[in-house]
């Protein structure tokens, strides 16, 4: 089967769930700052409730002090802003500057971004001072975040991971957000012999060799690559750096090359759209040196679909995935994708971090498409987010348990590693948070708040 589509839902009928999220989310972010001492680290995931560190790269901190700033943003409460702004000053500087991830969109946007952004709009009081501050920090990262380049062809390459050159992950789809900042910035990245570097060659390229290498389209790439698994994804792709050429697909959060880390998926689902929405700000002049803005459109948008019509076709009827569509556990759960996903099960854990990035990657896109006349499959792309909206923002999703110092539960980290908490009397992780399913639950909160109100759309950047 397949997630059931609830075609009535609308923004506005899901606002009761919204406000209560943020009413949830301003006491979790209260208690967490009151409770939490910055030597101990960035938290990361939740364990029996408590937030912990996992000293592996530090690339949640952006969503711990963002998520004040989203708490602002919907609900006006000036301490959460004062409280963003603040440890977005005393804490994020060496982000900026950190060569060595390739979460920069995750770090810097989530905060300096937003900063940037409410200010744009005009939601804080403009002060020229920190503006260019926080202009000058989004210039440097995404050409700290560009930087991190392996050469594959004359016009080709991609942003490799903490692995190393030979390593594309998934999940560096939404650090383009960096890029595209920078560039609508007007940021000059200058190189070795001091040759401009291009900032959006540099994302279009990126974005066109997830495309090509971690996205599957049933075409008969490799054994498993047939039409009815058309959009499974890889989430590391690797590379010879000697020649450039490809090597083979990789997993290191999910099961195995061959099957599909539910949250890797969700990154490209969620990134493609919202880079949709910003390449539609360029005018054709300036893309056209890179294939023209219609061509460049249309293939984000084929990998869009692609990843959509996967998630949509291998979630259960609820909207909330397992971890990996191809876990071996799952043969123990029978017809799993004809009823919810059950978070307590004994053979394999869900993941609703996953089901919150993806929410929002397909409402984005259903709305470009309604856009550009493709209603009904724009409206199933909208409906399908607010369904697994509806889910999300209650239980056993939400959590309102004032002990719990997560909002999101069901998250999970890493499965392989075992990181992840197995609670007394259950056999896999359940009932945990983590920062980044906190933060996009508030970030899809936000959006679909925004929405319901007759707000102004809610996008990464501010042009």
């Amino acid at each position: 089967m397949a997630i059931q589509i609830d075609s009535s839902l609308t923004p506005q009928a899901l606002l009761p769930q919204i406000e209560k999220i943020f009413t949830l989310s301003g006491q979790k972010i209260n208690a967490l700052q009151k409770r939490w001492n910055a030597a101990d680290g960035t938290p990361v995931f939740t364990v029996a409730g408590k937030y912990g560190s996992r000293g592996w790269t530090e690339w949640t901190q952006g969503f711990q002090f963002g998520s004040a700033l989203l708490q602002f943003d919907a609900t006006g409460d000036a301490s959460f802003l004062e409280m963003g702004r603040k440890a977005t000053v005393d804490f994020m500087a060496p982000h900026v500057s950190h060569t060595g991830v390739h979460d920069h969109g995750f770090n810097n946007v989530s905060t300096y971004g937003n900063l940037l952004r409410l200010q744009n709009e005009g939601r804080i009081p403009a002060n020229a001072t920190e503006k260019d501050f926080y202009v000058l920090a989004l210039k440097i990262s995404g050409a700290v975040q560009a930087s991190r380049w392996t050469k594959i062809g004359p016009d080709a390459g991609y942003i490799y991971s903490f692995n190393g050159p030979h390593s594309l992950f998934a999940d560096t789809i939404r650090s383009l957000r960096s890029l595209a900042v920078s560039h609508l910035l007007g940021h000059k990245f200058m190189a070795e012999g001091d040759k401009p570097v291009d900032l959006l060659a540099r994302l279009l390229q990126h974005a066109e060799t997830t495309a090509k290498y971690a996205v599957y389209y049933g075409k008969g790439r490799d054994s498993y690559d047939v039409p009815a698994l058309r959009g499974r994804t890889a989430h590391e792709s690797i590379f010879n750096t000697n020649d450039g050429q490809y090597r083979c697909p990789n997993s290191q959060q999910g099961y195995c090359p061959f099957t599909t880390w539910t949250r890797g998926l969700a990154w490209i689902l969620a990134g493609y759209p919202e880079e949709i929405e910003f390449l539609e700000t360029l005018s054709d002049e300036e893309l056209k040196p890179y294939g023209g803005k219609a061509a460049i459109l249309a293939r984000f948008r084929e990998v869009a679909e692609a990843v959509a019509d996967f998630y949509l076709s291998q979630t259960p009827t609820c909207g909330v995935p397992y971890w990996d569509t191809g876990a071996p556990g799952l043969v123990h759960l029978g017809d799993y994708l004809n009823r919810p996903a059950e978070p307590f099960n004994a053979h394999e854990p869900v993941d609703s971090s996953a089901a919150a990035i993806a929410a929002q990657g397909l409402y984005r896109l259903g709305l470009h498409l309604q856009k550009i006349g493709e209603k009904e499959k724009g409206l199933r792309y909208e409906k399908a987010a607010l369904t697994v909206t509806k889910t999300l923002f209650a239980a056993p999703y939400l959590s309102e348990d004032p002990a719990h110092e997560g909002l999101l539960l069901h998250s999970v980290y890493h499965r392989p590693n075992g990181w992840d908490h197995v609670p007394a009397g259950q056999q896999v992780p359940c009932g945990e948070s983590s920062m980044w399913g906190d933060y996009h639950a508030r970030e899809l909160a936000l959006l679909l708040f925004r929405q319901a109100k007759g707000q102004p759309y809610y996008t990464f950047f501010s042009k």
